[in-house]
């Protein structure tokens, strides 16, 4: 259980992550600040960073920090992933390859 709390901690960073990058291309698109549409994103994105801490802490209440913190590798996977299908960015091959070579590093690291 207290791994699947991690890996929605991991997620919720992930599209964090998004939705901040959603408020400062709304930010860009209306050069206000306090329009609606992107203070909506950013304090949902404020929101979801905030359930994810208190969540997180409840992990490091049950688990050693050493044993789950290779899961927040997790967000260098799948916030280009989601960046790549929800916000229309391109990356090299290679960039990719990086990509794999951390997930694979997360395996190794979470098997041991």
């Amino acid at each position: 259980m207290i791994y699947v709390v991690a890996i929605i901690c991991v997620i919720g960073i992930a599209v964090g992550q998004i939705l901040f990058k959603l408020s400062a291309q709304s930010l860009h698109r209306t050069g206000n600040f306090f329009d609606m549409g992107t203070l909506t994103l950013l304090f949902s994105a404020f929101a979801l960073y905030g359930l994810t801490t208190i969540a997180w802490v409840w992990v490091l209440q049950k688990a050693e920090l050493g044993r789950v913190y290779p899961l927040m590798a997790m967000a260098f996977v799948l916030v280009p992933i989601g960046s790549y299908f929800f916000l229309g960015e391109r990356f090299s091959p290679q960039y990719f390859i990086g990509v794999a070579l951390i997930a694979a590093g997360i395996v190794i690291a979470v098997r041991s």
